[in-house]
């Protein structure tokens, strides 16, 4: 006998189909992906009207997934870190056009004395991972690998394409703000916006929140198999290990290790859905939220297989059609997590869940509420 599902929260009347939506993935899910634990939030100019959680958050089913429940996002905060450096922007602490080797000189080693902040931002710094094999305990001495990257010769001459960077970026991307700001990504995420359930590096205390993961049955799928995705993905050092899950929550990696609410992350992205605000309060000029929302670059990827067009750390939907039908921008994460912003129509939503399936972009299981979600605005 299938157990009821116990759906809490809250749904706006105009949106009970994506409500169904929500109910349907949970035991009608496209390519089987059935949820164990998911949530699902959508805000209009800054008002939730779509909150809904369901099923468990550990494997054995013995945790309710509760309004507190945390979920690794992996590559979903990049969305986040994005925003956390436009608002360094906005302070005028550093610029988009501006060279990174100005701000950290010893990385114009090797080729990379011109890339920018925008480049580095929208993966055309030509380090998606290393060029020689590392141990994956390497990446928990953040001082090594920014020491290494800065070190490396590009795997492209930057600036002429996008090779999406899953890990790195995040690296580059925190030493850069540090630098210019005096704080880490973390630090000012936890400062700037403490009302929002997002961590960049989680401390001790909270673990007991975070959701277990279910991993997908199948690797990605990366295209055709060359030397720069073999570094990005798939060398035994290209992502983090070693340690536990322990420590890996506790790092700060902003690229790949978000722990995170759904209703945080629309939160979040609602300052790119209305104009730089979030409650009342103005994070980002026009101006800077014209320049974080701009193509940097649009092509086919060195590492995903997609033709991508990039903003400065956000994919733009223009090509993808992965959030929905609008000129909507965000992230996906590893395993099915999403995040999005719609300026056109004010909107901003977020999925996290516990069953994580092969999709780097475009899980069905989000896909489908977005659907349900544009057929009722």
């Amino acid at each position: 006998m299938t157990e009821a599902l116990d759906i809490h929260g809250v749904c706006d009347p105009r949106f009970a189909s994506v409500k169904d939506a929500f109910a349907a993935n949970f035991t009608d899910a496209p390519e089987g992906l059935n949820e164990v634990g998911a949530r699902f939030c959508l805000m209009i100019e800054g008002a939730p009207v779509v909150d809904l959680w369901a099923g468990h958050a550990d494997t054995a089913k013995t945790t309710p997934f509760a309004e507190d429940t945390l979920t690794p996002v992996f590559s979903t905060g990049k969305a986040v870190m994005a925003l956390l450096m436009a608002t360094a922007v906005e302070a005028g602490k550093v610029a988009y056009d501006e060279k990174v080797s100005h701000i950290w000189p010893t990385f114009g080693q090797a080729g990379k004395d011109k890339v920018t902040v925008a480049q580095l931002m929208s993966h055309q710094s030509g380090l998606p991972g290393f060029s020689e094999p590392v141990e994956p305990s390497l990446w928990f001495d953040p001082a090594a690998v920014n020491a290494r990257l800065a070190a490396q010769a590009p795997m492209w001459e930057p600036g002429t394409a996008s090779g999406y960077h899953p890990v790195t970026v995040g690296y580059l991307a925190n030493e850069v703000f540090r630098l210019t700001t005096g704080r880490t990504m973390g630090q000012a995420l936890r400062a700037d916006f403490a009302d929002l359930d997002l961590w960049i590096g989680l401390p001790e205390d909270q673990h007991g929140r975070v959701a277990q993961m279910r991993k997908p049955s199948a690797a990605p799928s990366l295209g055709t198999i060359d030397p720069i995705k073999q570094a990005a993905f798939l060398d035994r050092g290209s992502a983090p290990g070693g340690r536990g899950s322990a420590e890996w929550r506790k790092m700060e990696i902003p690229s790949a290790n978000m722990h995170a609410t759904a209703a945080g992350l629309a939160r979040m992205l609602g300052v790119v859905a209305n104009e730089g605000m979030l409650d009342g309060r103005r994070v980002l000029s026009k101006g800077v939220l014209r320049d974080l929302t701009r193509e940097r670059i649009h092509g086919q990827d060195k590492v995903l297989p997609y033709v991508i067009s990039w903003a400065a750390g956000l994919m733009r939907n223009d090509g993808l059609n992965v959030f929905g039908p609008g000129e909507s921008l965000g992230h996906y994460g590893w395993g099915g997590s999403m995040a999005m912003a719609d300026p056109s129509r004010r909107l901003s939503a977020a999925y996290v869940m516990t069953r994580q399936s092969p999709h780097l972009i475009g899980d069905p299981r989000p896909r489908r509420l977005l659907d349900a979600l544009y057929a009722a605005v």
